[in-house]
């Protein structure tokens, strides 16, 4: 099997899990990686037996690396990703891809130019319960899609540093909400503030409206004793819940409560075997460039409707 050689650039909490599954995939080979700081790039490289860098544009330089993951600090994410795509590797980097929409515009254009693959970190849409969701609001199994509700709410999170809760947590549930209704949102009214945190919003509700008369609520923070990650889909039907962390998924009908059993998956594993796939076998990702652009857009409007008090409507 041909293996695509890949590295990593962040090497914190969550770039040391992109290290270690890029290490058990049959598909890629883990090259190097990099991190600004030595000590901690070492530890990493010694720990996956692969070359340590602190220095992204040296690193980039090695021809046999064909693709990177990038997981900075969010401020950097742009900045990484588009050094990656002018040394013309495929770059995955996380969300939320960049720090405003003309920084994810050029990354968009750039590896478009390049003909190289660009896909944003949202993992959540390799949760197999998410897809059958999908699926069930598409067929209309759930009849007509009537609204949809997002809680991710946990405690302040080691590794934050440079963003709120917005851009960091609530992003993955605006990207599933345009997953799941296939479309997207017209308006957004928010209410975001600082109750323990001064720099940056620790709590955010979030509405999104769709042209069709859809809604969609999305409640995040980082004040709540313990970690809780859940979607609720309700149709005309049927109403479907997915639990994210064990991945149980039930559907509750007038009749009958059901609760598929579907294996599960690390949805991060099945996102880098994806995106792996798609450089090696030249096919679409799943998530590209362009939904890490329109999530980031309406996470902005997000911000910007709790400053005014107004709902924002978005292009």
């Amino acid at each position: 099997m041909k293996k695509l050689g890949v590295a990593v650039v962040g090497t914190g909490f969550w770039g040391k899990n992109h290290a270690r599954v890029y290490k058990e995939l049959d598909s890629t080979d883990l090259i190097a990686i990099c991190d600004v700081n030595a000590e901690r790039a070492k530890a990493i490289a010694d720990q996956f037996g692969v070359e340590a860098y602190t220095d992204s544009t040296q690193m980039l330089k090695n021809k046999d690396i064909q693709a990177v993951s990038v997981c900075t600090w969010s401020t950097m994410l742009a900045k990484e990703a588009l050094k990656g795509l002018h040394a013309e590797k495929h770059v995955l980097v996380e969300k939320p891809m960049a720090t405003n929409t003309k920084q994810a515009e050029k990354l968009l254009k750039t590896a478009e130019e390049n003909g190289l693959r660009l896909t944003v970190g949202f993992l959540m849409r390799f949760i197999p319960g998410l897809q059958q969701i999908r699926v069930a609001v598409k067929t209309q199994k759930i009849g007509d899609l009537v609204s949809a509700s997002a809680k991710r709410v946990s405690q302040w999170p080691e590794r934050i540093g440079d963003v709120g809760v917005v851009k960091d947590t609530a992003i993955h549930d605006i990207d599933v909400m345009r997953f799941v209704s296939n479309q997207d949102p017209v308006s957004v009214y928010a209410k975001t503030g600082n109750m323990r945190h001064k720099q940056f919003e620790d709590y955010a509700q979030i509405m999104l409206t769709f042209e069709g008369g859809q809604s969609a609520f999305i409640e995040s923070n980082w004040l709540t004793p313990y970690k809780t990650r859940t979607l609720n889909v309700t149709g005309t039907d049927a109403i479907m819940r997915l639990d994210y962390i064990t991945q149980k998924l039930s559907v509750e009908s007038a009749k009958e409560t059901l609760q598929p059993r579907i294996p599960f998956r690390e949805p991060l594993k099945a996102e880098l075997h994806h995106f792996t796939e798609c450089i090696l076998e030249k096919k679409e990702p799943i998530v590209t460039g362009t939904d890490g652009l329109k999530a980031l857009q309406i996470a902005i409007a997000a911000l910007q409707s709790s400053t005014k008090n107004v709902a924002v409507k978005l292009k």
